[in-house]
C-alpha cells in the first residue's frame, strides 16, 4: 500500500476539515469530491458560489459533503479584519485589513488560525509568494523553531529506497540559500513530520557534493556545521532521529556506494530524509525525479508552522492535490490517534 493510501485510511478514521482558497478550480473540485466520497473529511471551497456550482456542473461533480464560502459575503469578515489588524500591530489600517482578509488566501488562512478548519491547501492558481505570504504573516511558528520551510514527499515504485519507496526532500520551495541555523531547523522539522506520517525512524542525510571530506568550500562547511547543530536540536525533542553529513546523494541512498566510499553509520545507504544545501539543488533534483523517473511528488508541505499547510504547484494534478491534503490532514491528527501509541 502506498503512503497516500495509508494516510487516506487513517483520515477515514479521523476525518478533518480542509480549506481550499481556489474553490472553483477544476482540479480542486475533483480532489474535493474524492475527499468527501472517501470520507476523509469536509472540503471547504472558497469562491463565488455561482462560479463553483457552474464549474461543478460542467465536470459532473456533486457538491454534497462540501462547504462553499464567499469571503466577501461572510459574517466572519469583520472579525477576521479586526483580528488581522491586531496581529499586524499597526502595520495595516482597518480598510487594508478588510481588503486583505476578503481575498481567498488571507481568508482561508484566518480560518485556519481560528481553528475553523484543520488544514489548508493553497497555490493551485497563485504564485508561491502569494500563497505563502498569508501563512507566514498569520500562522505562528512551532515552539522552538525559527524557520518555516517546505518539503516534498516522493513516493516511488523502488521500494528498496527510503521508507518503502518514500523519501522526504527539503527545502524544495521556500529558502533560496538557507543558513546553518535554517538548515538545522529544516532537518529537524522535516524529520519530525516524516516520523509523524510514517511511524518510522527518520534517517536524515545532509547532502553535499562531497562526503565526509576535508573540503573547505563554503557550501560544504555549511552542511557540515548544520549537521552538528541539527543533532544538538534533535536532542531537545521527543522524536527519535538520526542525522549525518555532509554526504553525497549516492552514499546516502545506496548501501553498496556507502560501503565503497567507506561511509558507515545509521544514515549511510539508508537515508529517508534528504536535506539539500540550497533551493536550486532541491528544486532541480526533485523535478528531475518526478518528471524523468515518474515518481509521485506531493507538496510543497510547509514545515515549521504551528498549523498544517500545503502550497501546491500550479501544475499539480487532482491526484497530487488529494495526496497533499492527505498529508496535511494526518499532520493535523494527534500521533497517538494515528498509531494508537503514546
Amino acid at each position: 500500500m502506498s503512503l497516500i493510501q495509508n494516510l487516506i485510511g487513517k483520515l477515514q478514521r479521523h476525518p478533518k476539515r480542509f480549506v481550499f482558497p481556489e474553490g472553483a478550480d477544476p482540479r480542486i473540485l475533483q480532489a474535493a469530491r474524492q475527499i468527501a466520497t472517501r470520507r476523509m473529511g469536509v472540503p471547504v471551497l472558497l469562491g463565488d458560489r455561482a462560479q463553483i456550482k457552474s464549474m461543478a456542473r460542467r465536470l459532473d461533480i456533486a457538491l454534497d459533503g462540501m462547504r462553499l464560502v464567499e469571503p466577501k459575503r461572510s459574517d466572519e469578515l469583520e472579525q477576521f479584519a479586526a483580528d488581522f489588524q491586531h496581529l499586524r500591530q499597526g502595520k495595516v489600517d482597518r480598510d487594508e485589513a478588510r481588503r486583505l482578509v476578503s481575498t481567498h488566501s488571507y481568508f482561508a488562512t484566518m480560518m485556519l488560525a481560528n481553528s475553523q478548519v484543520d488544514a489548508i491547501v493553497s497555490g493551485a492558481t497563485a504564485s508561491a509568494s502569494s500563497a505563502l505570504r498569508p501563512l507566514f504573516q498569520i500562522i505562528p511558528r512551532q515552539a522552538g523553531v525559527k524557520t518555516a520551510s517546505s518539503l516534498l514527499v516522493l513516493d516511488m515504485e523502488a521500494r528498496n529506497v527510503g521508507i518503502d519507496g518514500v523519501l522526504f526532500l527539503a527545502d524544495c520551495g521556500v529558502l533560496p540559500e538557507p543558513t546553518v541555523e535554517q538548515l538545522a531547523d529544516i532537518a529537524v522539522t522535516t524529520a519530525t513530520l516524516a516520523h509523524h506520517l510514517t511511524n518510522t525512524l527518520p534517517r536524515v542525510a545532509m547532502l553535499s557534493f562531497s562526503t565526509k571530506s576535508s573540503s573547505d568550500h563554503p557550501s560544504v562547511v555549511r552542511m557540515r556545521e548544520a549537521t552538528v547543530l541539527a543533532r544538538e536540536k534533535s536532542r531537545l525533542l521527543s522524536v527519535p532521529m538520526e542525522i549525518d553529513g555532509e554526504m553525497q546523494l549516492d552514499a546516502a541512498l545506496d548501501p553498496a556506494t556507502a560501503i565503497a566510499k567507506n561511509i558507515s553509520g545509521p544514515v549511510a545507504g539508508q537515508a529517508n530524509v534528504l536535506v539539500f544545501p540550497d533551493l536550486n539543488s532541491a528544486n532541480i533534483g526533485s523535478k528531475l525525479v518526478t518528471l524523468l523517473a515518474g515518481a509521485n511528488g506531493y507538496g510543497q508541505i510547509i514545515t515549521g508552522l504551528s498549523r498544517p499547510a500545503a502550497e501546491i504547484s500550479r501544475g499539480a494534478s487532482a491526484h497530487d492535490i488529494l495526496g497533499a491534503a492527505a498529508i496535511v490532514g494526518c499532520q493535523a491528527t494527534d500521533r497517538r490517534l494515528l498509531y494508537g501509541t503514546a
